[in-house]
This record gives structure tokens, C-alpha cells and sequence, in this order.
């Protein structure tokens, strides 16, 4: 027999594993940005962020909001990760805050070892089934570019094009502020 620890461990490589096949088998699903008149406005979540501060995704109206689904297992997340950070670094006194939402099952217990050693320089937050499923999740990554009046401008379902996400964020940016 498995002890459970050891099994909990198997499962996790055997999702990752499966990530990443799906990654490297499929392009990512992906929309250019919708007409701003034609955006429909990103569903409203509060959660506690890794210092222990409630994110209101209604907070951050005035921004552009890169939300980015991902779990400590997944190797197309690991690949986007660090574009985000130079997203963020480049473009946060812009107007952009990126803010990713973990999907990890264990929570806290999985995402705060992970932050140690990553020191991403934006919010981290668990995502919690609730939120998965109002936002519509069946694969990671998935990265939702929300405009600065709260509204979805575009989905990436898979690992971003960097580049092409990139432009859009500059697209977004350059939009006038409500």
C-alpha cells in the first residue's frame, strides 16, 4: 500500500505530467480583444491574497487586470510565470496589476512554499472551486485580460502567446481610464 503523503505526490507529478502533454499538444485557445461595447463584465470575487489582505477584483477598476489561473504542478504555468512578473514590473506603474489565482487543491499549504522560493511581485490568491467554475475553468493555464471598467476584453485558455498578449495588454492600456 501507498502511504497517503507518498500517493498525494503521484497524483500531483501525474497531473503536471498531463498539463504539460496538454500544452505541447495544443495551441492555446485564444480570441483577440472584443470591441470594448461588446465586453461583458468579469464576474466579482473577494479573496485573501498570500499577506493575509482581501483582493476585490472591484478594487481595481481604473486598472487592467491580468488574471491568471495556474497550480505549483503545472508546467505551462511555470513557463507563463515569469512573463508575468516582467508584465508587472514593466507595466504596473501604467495602470496593470496582475493577479494570479491558484487552483492548487491544498491551498495555502501547497502555494506558500512555492512563493518562497519564486517572490512573485504580484497577488497571489487561492481560487477555490467556486471561483473556477464561475469563470468557466477546464484546463490551465487560462488568463483572462479584464479592461479597466471591470470588463473581459479576451481569454487565453493555455499557455499565452507572449508576444501577442503583450500588445493587447499595451492595447488595454492605452484605452482611456473610467
Amino acid at each position: 500500500m501507498i502511504p497517503s503523503a507518498r500517493f498525494a505526490r503521484l497524483l500531483r507529478h501525474a497531473a503536471g505530467v498531463t498539463c504539460a502533454l496538454c500544452c505541447m499538444m495544443s495551441s492555446p485557445v485564444h480570441a483577440p480583444l472584443k470591441p470594448a461595447a461588446s465586453r461583458g463584465a468579469a464576474p466579482e470575487f473577494v479573496r485573501e491574497d498570500a499577506a493575509g489582505s482581501l483582493l476585490r477584483l472591484a478594487d481595481l477598476r481604473g486598472k487592467v487586470v491580468l488574471l491568471n489561473f495556474w497550480a505549483t504542478w503545472c508546467h505551462g504555468c511555470q513557463e507563463e510565470i515569469p512573463w508575468f512578473v516582467e508584465y508587472q514590473k514593466t507595466y504596473g506603474k501604467s495602470g496593470l496589476t496582475v493577479v494570479g489565482a491558484s487552483v492548487d487543491e491544498e491551498g495555502w499549504s501547497a502555494v506558500r512554499p512555492y512563493l518562497k522560493k519564486k517572490h512573485l511581485n504580484y497577488p497571489i490568491v487561492i481560487a477555490g472551486k467556486d471561483l473556477q467554475k464561475t469563470y468557466g475553468l477546464d484546463n490551465l493555464p487560462v488568463t483572462v485580460l479584464i479592461d479597466r471598467n471591470g470588463r473581459i476584453a479576451t481569454t487565453y485558455s493555455g499557455v499565452v502567446d507572449r508576444k501577442g498578449c503583450e500588445a493587447e495588454l499595451n492595447a488595454l492600456l492605452a484605452e482611456k481610464a473610467p
